[in-house]
C-alpha cells in the first residue's frame, strides 16, 4: 500500500472517530453532510503535514487492521473524554431541575433529538453559545494538533492511561456539576428551613401547595445568578481537558 495514502486513512481513523463523540460537532443537529465534509477537509489538512513513520513499512493485512484499531480506540477515547467534561452544565441543571419539582418535565433535545430535560438543555445551549463565542472550536482542533505532535500516526498511549483519562473526566464532571448547582442547591435549603419554620408556627397553612410555586420561581431566580458561573467554567473546561486528556 503507498505510504501517503496508508498515512491518510489513518488520520482518517483518528479524525473521523474523534468527530464522532465530539460535543456539538457529533450531535445530531449538525447534517451529516456537514460532518462528512468537515472530517474530510480536516484529514487531507493533517494528513498533509503529518508524516508516516518509517518503521510502519513494510505493512501487512494484519498491521493495517491493528493500526486502524488503535487511531479508533484514541480517537474516541479523545471525544468521549471531551463529551463527558461537556455534560456538566446539562447535569447541574437536572440537579436544579429535581430542587424545582420537574422531575417528570421532558423535551425533544433539538442539539441531540433524544429525549431531556428542559432546564438541562437550555443551559447546555447557553453554555455552548459561551463556548463557541470564546472560539472552543480552535480548542478541539488544538487537541488534534497536540495528539500528532505527542503520538505521531501509528502510536497511541497505553491502554490504562486512555482509562485513566475517561473515569477521570468522570468524576471530574460529576464535581464541576455540583459546584456549578451548590449555590442553587445552598437555597433551595433555606428555602426549606423557611417553609418548616412557617409550618410549626402556622400549623392551618398548606405548605405542600405553597412550596410548588415558591420553588419554582427561586429556581428560575438562582438560573440567572447561576450564569456567570457557567462562563466562568467555560475557561476551566479548557484547564481540566488539558489535564486529563492523554496527550502527554
Amino acid at each position: 500500500m503507498d505510504e501517503k495514502i496508508f498515512g491518510f486513512i489513518l488520520v482518517l481513523t483518528r479524525i473521523s472517530t474523534f468527530f464522532l463523540l465530539l460535543p456539538i460537532f457529533g450531535w445530531a443537529s449538525v447534517p451529516v453532510k456537514i460532518k462528512v465534509a468537515v472530517t474530510v477537509m480536516m484529514t487531507v489538512f493533517f494528513a498533509t503535514i503529518t508524516a508516516v513513520p518509517a518503521h510502519l513499512e513494510p505493512l501487512s493485512a494484519m498491521k493495517v487492521i491493528i493500526l486502524m484499531s488503535n487511531e479508533a480506540v484514541y480517537g474516541l477515547s479523545l471525544g468521549l473524554v471531551l463529551t463527558t467534561m461537556f455534560s456538566a452544565v446539562k447535569i447541574s441543571g437536572r440537579i436544579v431541575e429535581r430542587q424545582m419539582g420537574l422531575n417528570l418535565a421532558q423535551i425533544i433535545d433539538p442539539l441531540t433529538s433524544e429525549q431531556s430535560k428542559p432546564l438541562g438543555s437550555l443551559l447546555e445551549m447557553i453554555f455552548t453559545i459561551i463556548f463557541l463565542a470564546a472560539n472552543g472550536h480552535h480548542f478541539f482542533l488544538l487537541i488534534i494538533s497536540k495528539s500528532y505532535q505527542t503520538f505521531p500516526i501509528g502510536t497511541i498511549p497505553t491502554i490504562p492511561i486512555l482509562t485513566a483519562g475517561i473515569t477521570k473526566a468522570g468524576s471530574t464532571m460529576f464535581i464541576a456539576s455540583l459546584r456549578l448547582a451548590a449555590p442553587i442547591m445552598a437555597a433551595f435549603l433555606l428555602m426549606s428551613v423557611i417553609l418548616a419554620v412557617l409550618a410549626r408556627i402556622v400549623p392551618e397553612m398548606n405548605i405542600l401547595f405553597i412550596s410548588l410555586p415558591i420553588r419554582v420561581g427561586l429556581g428560575l431566580l438562582m438560573i440567572i445568578v447561576m450564569l456567570p458561573f457557567i462562563s466562568t467554567f467555560t475557561a476551566e473546561f479548557a484547564e481540566f481537558a488539558a489535564e486529563i486528556l492523554p496527550l502527554r
